[in-house]
């Protein structure tokens, strides 16, 4: 499976968001600026993130969108599965695709690698937290270059 720019840029809005979490809203051309995403794209993003009740909108002059929730409780399978989807590396993983054939007769190995692919990207992305994101880039920038 492979991130596209709308996962991305996603998670990146939201890392935005966590920095700033608890100063106020954050407008939505701020991030877009800062962070380097076309604002037109990044409005859709924060919209879906919305509807999934990621993200919180706040009206009028000084308004903008915050964390719905502590950055402690939301994780980047949270914001991956919003703006992505299933996270699953194969068709034949997908509840859809559980029921169709791939063309192997027997058990298929290849389906068992590949679950426990699908199982250690899941754990990944759903025990990193936008916290622990916020804390992991304090470590990045204390390490020489």
């Amino acid at each position: 499976m492979r991130i596209s720019t709308r996962g991305e840029y996603g998670v990146r809005a939201m890392f935005h968001l966590t920095l700033h979490y608890g100063k106020g809203p954050i407008p939505v051309r701020t991030i877009a600026e800062q962070q380097g995403i076309p604002e037109y794209y990044l409005e859709q993003l924060i919209g879906a993130l919305r509807r999934a009740g990621l993200v919180t909108s706040i009206r009028g002059a000084q308004g903008g969108y915050t964390l719905a929730h502590p950055p402690e409780d939301i994780t980047v399978g949270d914001v991956i599965r919003v703006l992505e989807g299933p996270i699953t590396p194969m068709e034949c993983l997908d509840k859809a695709g559980a029921e169709t054939e791939c063309g192997v007769l027997g058990p298929c190995a290849m389906r068992k690698m590949w679950q426990r692919l699908k199982d250690s990207m899941e754990r990944v992305l759903d025990t990193t937290t936008l916290a622990s994101l916020v804390q992991e880039s304090l470590f990045c920038e204390e390490e020489p270059v």
